[in-house]
């Protein structure tokens, strides 16, 4: 049996693991990682935290197995920026000149204004972003560093990577980008590489210097393999033998996108049985959610990210829709209820988290009607942290209506399911913007932390009116960077021959048709939420 090393770096802790050339999740483990929370919507990490959680992980996953048969590793990681300066030092990104914070995180909203000003150009490669750029891409964050940092960070810079590549460098010692990130996050192009014309219209032509050395001249398309491997340092720093396979990254979403997409859906009776795979979308839900759908031609979705090509599965054109807070969005709005001590209570009492107790409790409450009709007259708009598709507004607030003058764990769990209805509306929103643009989607395929939430996942299945598909393996992320080393080692042919034989189809949900006529009208009062708030917004620009 052969196997691969699968690190995925998400936004709070790292996770590895050891997968086996069928998919199958050996043995993992996880370490936190430290987040810097400076002033509101600033969030910054660190590079050396993060290697060092990469290190322990990895140790700890293949200690009890024979090295020779480990084959390749594969990473993936949140598209947060990392800052080095010449000597490939960290560097602050912060005013207080904290070298060891020198990660601007990938939720990190401290651009705006510079990402106002960028898509005011109207420069053509922001037509490969939906149309207008979010302040969680890179270029919007490095005009900030260069406006706000500039003696402090910006003049002793050498070297900006997005996540993913920084951990493939320092595996290798390669400065190699992946075509993931650039393409994702950083406005690369696959057939004309950079746009030096965009660069120096937002006045960051110094990165087009010595053939963009800074930002990466030298690309690879995901999974291939970088350098020569890992090197000595790096070997006995992740218990790895020197000189084995290491992939071109993923970003995190994209990983877990490769990770389940590709299942063999032969028996399974879902509308994607012998069809093409660009029936499929990924849903990738953790802190965030993103929306991954493929297509063989180029398609431009007003508001939603890409197309990009080979982004995430070579030779196919994606476009990437998403949510900036789902997880976090329930934590807060769970969290910060009068009534989470009693449910924290309760739920330990009972031996369960917080949210399966959230999940039963509102089955005790439902009496004779579906627990989604608790709140008829309860409506959330769940953009607190903006909205990043399909209206591509950071400025936009989240929203509550049908609140009472109770405090009661009732309440509580009613919220919690009017939000998890809002983030699946928010879904359905994304869904129509890419059918409506030439995308012909007919299954879901769900992965990430929220994906273990099964009311999470049938309110989405209900409310898209689509079967959601969960993967045999739930770790479809780490699956997804392992197949990212399979195909590096040169086991397999083709990154879709990974994916095909390593991915597998779990649990399939179907929508209740039941709940369409409701879900269908509270979608109805989820679209006039956001225009009624651009109306509020124009009364009182009015003073």
């Amino acid at each position: 049996m052969q196997y691969y090393v699968g690190i995925d770096v998400g936004t709070s802790s790292v996770r590895g693991a050891l997968v086996d050339q069928n998919g199958k999740v050996v043995v993992q483990a996880e370490q936190p990682i430290q987040i810097w929370e400076p002033q509101p919507d600033y969030y910054e990490q660190s590079s050396a935290d993060i290697w060092a959680a990469c290190c322990a992980v990895s140790k700890k996953i293949v200690q009890s197995v024979d090295l020779s048969r480990i084959r390749g590793v594969g990473f993936d990681a949140t598209c947060s920026l990392v800052v080095l300066d010449e000597k490939f030092e960290p560097l602050a990104v912060n005013a207080e000149g904290v070298n060891n914070r020198n990660i601007i995180m990938w939720m990190d909203h401290r651009a705006v204004v510079q990402v106002d000003r960028i898509n005011q150009t109207k420069h053509c490669v922001l037509r490969y972003v939906g149309g207008v750029m979010s302040p969680e891409m890179q270029p919007p964050k490095l005009l900030w560093l260069k406006e706000k940092l500039r003696s402090i960070c910006w003049e002793k810079a050498g070297h900006f990577f997005d996540l993913p590549d920084f951990l493939s460098w320092k595996a290798t010692g390669a400065t190699t980008r992946s075509l993931c990130t650039l393409v994702c996050k950083w406005t690369y192009s696959a057939q004309t590489g950079w746009d030096d014309s965009f660069w120096k219209q937002i006045g960051l032509e110094d990165l087009t210097v010595n053939n963009h050395s800074k930002i990466g001249n030298h690309v690879l398309s995901p999974g291939s393999r970088v350098g020569n491997g890992l090197t000595s340092v790096t070997a006995q720093e992740l218990g790895l033998p020197k000189g084995i396979a290491v992939a071109a990254s993923l970003i995190d979403a994209h990983a877990g996108g490769l990770g389940v997409i590709g299942a063999d859906a032969r028996g399974s009776k879902l509308p994607c049985e012998n069809m093409p795979i660009t029936t499929r979308l990924a849903l990738i839900c953790g802190t965030s959610s993103c929306h991954m759908g493929i297509s063989k031609s180029p398609i431009f979705v007003p508001g939603v990210w890409g197309p990009y090509f080979s982004a995430m599965v070579p030779d196919l054109w994606l476009n990437e829709g998403g949510q900036s807070a789902t997880g976090k969005l329930m934590d807060h709005v769970v969290k910060s209820h009068a009534a989470f001590p009693e449910l924290e209570s309760n739920a330990k009492a009972s031996g369960k988290n917080v949210y399966m107790y959230l999940n039963c409790h509102l089955e005790s409450i439902k009496k004779c009607s579906a627990v989604g009709m608790l709140t008829v007259d309860l409506h959330v708009w769940p953009d607190f942290h903006g909205n990043r598709s399909p209206l591509a507004d950071p400025t936009l607030k989240g929203m509550v209506t049908g609140l009472a003058l109770t405090n009661s764990l009732d309440d509580l769990a009613k919220l919690y399911l009017a939000t998890v209805q809002a983030i699946a509306l928010g879904t359905r929103h994304i869904l129509e913007t890419m059918q409506n643009a030439g995308h012909q989607i007919n299954t879901l395929f769900m992965c990430g932390g929220l994906s273990k939430n099964l009311l999470f996942v049938q309110m989405h299945s209900d409310i898209s009116g689509m079967p959601i598909v969960l993967a045999e393996e739930v770790e479809s992320v780490l699956v997804g960077a392992a197949v990212l080393g399979a195909y590096a080692s040169g086991d397999f042919k083709s990154i879709q021959e990974a994916m095909e034989k390593m991915g597998k189809i779990g649990k399939i949900i179907h929508p209740d048709l039941a709940q369409k006529r409701y879900y269908d009208n509270k979608y109805k009062v989820f679209l006039k939420l956001a225009d009624h708030q651009k109306e509020y917004r124009a009364i009182m620009q009015n003073i």
